[in-house]
């Protein structure tokens, strides 16, 4: 199929077209959830397989999705939004309690592992599934990776203003850890790394705080 079908308008069932489909695509996106993220995973799953996951027909999925990557897609961002948020409300909770750099860091690191790591399925979905599937994917995790050194940098631009950091560009240094993040959590989601997540959340937060600290601490 290379286009979606036209979708039904007005209400049914007490509900607006609009309504349905919303629906419709939430069960899509939790049936991808589990079958990208768990078993067979996204090069295993066909169109059937995640229409009947969902409870719902072929036709169905094409009136939303023109692919399954589209599906796949559609999953790494909501995956990278629910983390980033968790980061953006830990790092307001820090600011508001006036807490310094390593504990502030420390909070927003370990907020967005929690998130991330808290579903073994977002964790398969952010570090492996979307690895080497097109140029598309390729553009999407760096597009997204790019958002999480700007929020780093800006973090680190913000302790350099109080005075607890040191005022330099920090962008090699920020892609630098986000790699380091992506590589272990992915090597660790594999079964690569033998060390508890907790463990391996406290070794990030040390490369973390190695960024961020002045040169002299």
């Amino acid at each position: 199929m290379t286009g979606r079908r036209s979708r039904p308008t007005g209400r049914y069932g007490g509900r607006t077209a609009q309504e349905r489909q919303a629906e419709r695509r939430r069960r899509f996106l939790e049936a991808g959830l589990e079958l990208f993220g768990g078993s067979p995973g996204y090069r295993n799953t066909t169109v059937a397989a995640l229409s009947a996951a969902a409870g719902l027909s072929t036709r169905q999925f094409y009136e939303e999705f023109r692919t399954l990557e589209d599906v796949l897609s559609a999953l790494h961002l909501q995956v990278n939004d629910w983390a980033e948020q968790a980061a953006a409300v830990a790092l307001a909770d820090a600011d508001a309690a006036g807490l310094p750099l390593a504990e502030r860091a420390a909070a927003v690191f370990r907020a967005y592992a929690a998130n991330v790591t808290g579903d073994p399925r977002r964790i398969r979905i952010t570090f492996t599934e979307i690895v080497g599937v097109s140029a598309r994917m390729e553009r999407q995790r760096l597009v997204r990776r790019a958002r999480w050194i700007d929020f780093i940098c800006a973090e680190a631009q913000a302790a350099a203003r109080r005075g607890e950091a040191v005022d330099r560009d920090y962008r090699v240094a920020a892609a630098a850890f986000i790699g380091s993040v992506n590589g272990l959590l992915h090597d660790w989601s594999t079964g690569w790394v033998d060390a508890s997540l907790d463990r391996i959340v406290d070794e990030l937060v040390h490369l973390l705080l190695g960024l961020l600290r002045p040169l002299d601490a």
